[in-house]
């Protein structure tokens, strides 16, 4: 491995299909870069199997072995640590991060969202917004901090709601975007095109929106 390949780690809780993603676009060679490793907060992830086929290392860290989050975020943090990590990725990862693991890694951890933040943070966005009536909805890459899907936006892409749109059938067109934006995301921050507290986070997001804007004129 070449000593400046950009690192990532992949925290996931389940399926891992936006690590596949990452996996799959790192195998096209569209993004350079090294999964280094992959940590689960659940013994039977599919997403450590999946990690396991391209012989990525994975690590399960048993939240019931540590006596509170805390501990088991120190934990997370040293096993970190010990890869260099470029850029942490949440990937179905179902575990809220402590303000130890966002300061000692701090612009470093991004997460990828069922909706078109701020709108709808949190668990269930498919459902809120079927729930809301809205018309479009969609996917937000974001950088993590110590609120609830609050931290800076970087990327968004919108997907239709349809009128006979249910959880399901919704859910399943936002992953479809997911799996496209979250290499994208992280291509750009390995290229350093994406900087916080800059006008160029405010323009990415505009020009990923002027299909959106194209569809709803017509």
């Amino acid at each position: 491995m070449p000593l400046n390949v950009f690192k990532l780690a992949v925290l996931v809780s389940g399926r891992g299909s936006n690590l596949q993603a990452i996996i799959d676009s790192i195998e096209r060679e569209e993004l350079n870069a090294h999964i280094s490793i992959v940590i689960s907060s659940t013994r039977d992830a599919i997403a450590l199997k999946r990690a396991e086929k391209y012989g990525i290392k994975t690590i399960f860290i048993d939240p019931a072995a540590y006596l509170n989050s805390k501990e088991y975020d120190k934990a997370l943090i040293g096993q970190l640590k010990k890869f260099s990590i470029d850029l942490i990725c949440l990937a179905g990862y179902m575990r809220i991060l402590g303000e130890e693991v966002i300061q000692t890694f701090k612009e470093k951890i991004i997460n990828i969202h069922p909706s078109l933040l701020p709108a709808f943070p949190g668990l269930n966005a498919q459902k809120q917004a079927i729930v809301h009536g809205v018309k479009f909805s969609g996917c937000t890459v974001h950088f993590v901090d110590s609120g609830v899907d609050s931290g800076p936006i970087i990327l968004q892409t919108a997907v239709p709601v349809y009128d006979n749109d249910d959880e399901k059938s919704l859910s399943k067109r936002i992953l479809e975007q997911e799996h496209y934006l979250y290499p994208k995301a992280i291509k750009m921050i390995k290229e350093n095109q994406i900087k916080i507290n800059n006008f160029l986070l405010m323009e990415l997001i505009f020009l990923n929106f002027i299909p959106l804007i194209k569809t709803l004129i017509n």
